[in-house]
């Protein structure tokens, strides 16, 4: 079932990025050859050895603090596999000051978010989430949808994926199963969200974490992370609102999976180059409200909704190519 969603996921990214590059005329950079990757991995592959520990430390019992501390242990201790890479005392202070300062950003951060998930979980409001999101919305699936999304970006801004999809299949679950969502496209909705929560603002750990690897602006590289994968927050939306959406969790007939499919892509397609403001090339503002018109009507699993979709981004194509 996740299948189709994990393609339109990494399809949103790709053409994101792809619109950035002719958006900014970015060009091929050359990158000098030297080794291959099976020489690099031959010289440099120990590197490898303080992941794979963490995973043997937690299978021989240890707690994933522990884990890692050892796994920090073996990252030093493996280095003195090659001259290059040894952590002598000087390097030895210069990694553990870039470690330490590296991870304040996020330390801070997602204190502050477990501040908030601990109210909503101790307190006993979540697991009154349900009624009162069905009570908010109106009984409109729409809006809970959306407020359910919502929920689990909360809940989702201080914990890992899993426990994100575990805490709110029991909070918010219920409320889409009750206006007669399938169990299996409520619950894969939550999970599809879970795991957006780690690009989502302000508490994303995926971008943080890169951040502090590469030394970037932690906030201004979550912005970005989540300007990327924007267009892939509604694909969940797909196989909620009509039970014709489901056909991307490979549900119903065949005509039905490559038709939702397809309009998915092309709907993902349409939002990236309305969020982008690019198209076939730059777009003024009617063009760039079409496209985003156009990529919701295609995310909407319905025949009318697929043909304005459809038509809207035919209109946008003929007046950029009659455009001068």
């Amino acid at each position: 079932m996740a299948t189709i969603p994990t393609v339109l996921y990494y399809l949103s990214l790709f053409i994101m990025v792809e619109l950035d590059a002719r958006k900014f005329g970015m060009v091929d950079v050359p990158i000098e050859h030297r080794q291959s990757v099976w020489q690099l991995t031959k010289e440099f592959g120990f590197h490898f050895l303080s992941l794979i520990s963490i995973i043997v430390f937690m299978l021989l019992g240890y707690s994933p603090i522990l884990s890692v501390f050892w796994a920090t242990v073996v990252a030093y201790v493996v280095s003195f596999f090659h001259a290059s890479c040894a952590l002598r005392p000087q390097k030895l202070v210069t990694a553990l000051e870039a470690g330490s300062v590296g991870v304040l950003n996020v330390a801070a951060t997602c204190a502050a978010a477990g501040l908030i998930v601990g109210v909503v979980t101790l307190t006993g409001l979540g697991l009154k989430f349900s009624d009162i999101v069905i009570a908010y919305a109106g009984n409109s699936l729409l809006m809970t949808a959306i407020l359910t999304s919502l929920v689990v970006w909360v809940v989702g801004l201080a914990v890992p994926v899993t426990a994100s999809y575990i805490i709110c299949a029991v909070i918010a679950a219920p409320a889409l199963i009750k206006l007669g969502v399938p169990d299996y496209a409520a619950h894969m909705f939550i999970f599809y969200y879970a795991v957006l929560s780690e690009v989502s603002p302000p508490t994303a750990l995926s971008p943080f974490a890169a951040a502090a690897i590469t030394g970037g602006d932690p906030y201004k590289t979550t912005m970005q992370s989540w300007k990327y994968t924007l267009p892939a927050f509604l694909v969940p939306f797909m196989f909620v609102l009509d039970p014709a959406g489901q056909g991307i969790l490979l549900k119903g007939s065949w005509e039905d999976i490559i038709v939702s499919s397809v309009t998915a892509m092309i709907g993902i397609a349409a939002l990236a180059g309305g969020a982008q403001g690019w198209f076939l090339k730059k777009t003024n503002l009617l063009e760039r409200l079409l496209l985003i018109v156009a990529g919701l009507a295609l995310v909407y699993p319905h025949p009318l909704a697929d043909g304005v979709g459809i038509g809207l981004i035919v209109a946008v194509v003929l007046m950029q190519k009659l455009r001068h």
